[in-house]
């Protein structure tokens, strides 16, 4: 199997291989994560022992992420191996109806990382993401008690995910005023396609040195070989039962993108997935790209994204048919798709240095 490649996540020194593996397939609990997946601790274990092999050590999960289920599994695949591996979980998403069981405020980060470090069975977590925005709570009282976290060893780094870009921006502006610990990290959802992420937060990421962990980069499994025009998504997969949760996507746009990697596939000999990831690898900005399978076979095709690259015609074919108009005002960023203007994402192999901005 190819190296992994290892990237700097964001501003900071931190280390992380660009593909990172999603655990929202552990613990199966509730409608919407069964279907995703229901891995107990010993299959988790042998994913992470699968993830180990090929240089994948950032898993991901969240304190939503089958009530809980998912960071007990987490916990119990990666025990006795903390200081191989690199967890992020996320919170800020409501757990419950009740008061103070949504949201940033200091009472539920703190109760949440208590609570996350007691499922993950460890004493701190890599890195922590604000699972969304809060506009109830003041941006400084979120600000000072991740800075609190951190302080007190429970949190290593701090990051978000589905931010705007002013939400972000401001953020991290605040922060800087204050010496507080800025955002290394934004998880997006990104793929060929759903490429909003390109209009504003990509350029703002270049911008502020943040950098892009991707979830669904398959566009929920879409482009993950099992669909073609005229035909539905096969009776039982994932897709078939979770895809209305996920964000849109033009259909007819979608089979041209498909017809694209189907040649793509016949002149590299990838699969469609692997295609799929290794166009996002490319992308300015993006760090790590999570990968999510219920199953090995899945995992080592994912795996197989590394160690080779399209080529500039075939990315320019996956960018014709994938690109999409935005809105105004952001006209001049889609006159240059190509993002040609920003420098390549900062990329480290074993032994070598940052690169230059």
């Amino acid at each position: 199997m190819a190296d992994m490649e290892y990237r700097y996540l964001g501003a900071s020194g931190l280390q992380v291989p660009v593909l990172s593996f999603g655990s929202a397939t552990f613990g199966g609990r509730g409608e919407f994560f069964a279907a995703m997946g229901s891995s107990g601790v010993d299959e988790a274990r042998r994913m992470v022992d699968i993830c180990l092999e090929a240089g994948v050590n950032l898993f991901d999960t969240a304190d939503v992420y089958s009530d809980g289920a998912s960071e007990e599994v987490l916990g119990g695949a990666i025990k006795g191996r903390r200081d191989q591996v690199l967890v992020t979980t996320k919170m800020s998403l409501a757990l419950g109806p009740g008061p103070n069981q949504s949201g940033s405020s200091r009472l539920r980060l703190h109760r949440g990382v208590e609570a996350s470090l007691r499922r993950l069975d460890t004493d701190y977590i890599d890195v922590l993401q604000l699972h969304g925005f809060d506009a109830f709570t003041p941006i400084e009282e979120v600000l000072s008690t991740m800075d609190a976290l951190v302080r007190d060893g429970k949190v290593r780094y701090v990051g978000v995910s589905n931010f705007t870009g002013w939400q972000l921006m401001k953020s991290l502006g605040i922060a800087d005023r204050h010496g507080w610990p800025r955002y290394i990290s934004h998880q997006v959802h990104y793929s060929l396609l759903t490429r909003d992420y390109e209009w504003d937060l990509m350029p703002l990421a270049h911008d502020q040195n943040v950098g892009a962990i991707v979830w669904s980069p398959l566009a929920w499994g879409r482009l993950a070989g099992k669909v073609r025009r005229g035909q539905a998504a096969p009776e039982g997969s994932r897709l078939d039962q979770v895809a209305h949760w996920g964000l849109p996507v033009d259909e007819e746009q979608m089979y041209n993108v498909i017809d694209v990697l189907d040649e793509l596939a016949e002149e590299t000999g990838k699969t469609l997935a692997q295609i799929s990831l290794n166009w996002l690898l490319r992308r300015p900005t993006v760090a790590s790209v999570v990968i999510g399978a219920r199953t090995e076979e899945q995992l080592r095709d994912n795996l197989g994204a590394v160690g080779w690259e399209l080529t500039p015609e075939q990315v320019e074919r996956l960018d014709e048919a994938s690109a999409t108009r935005p809105p105004y005002p952001y006209l001049s960023y889609y006159i240059d798709r190509s993002f040609k203007r920003l420098s390549p994402p900062m990329t480290v192999a074993r032994g070598r240095k940052r690169a230059s901005r």
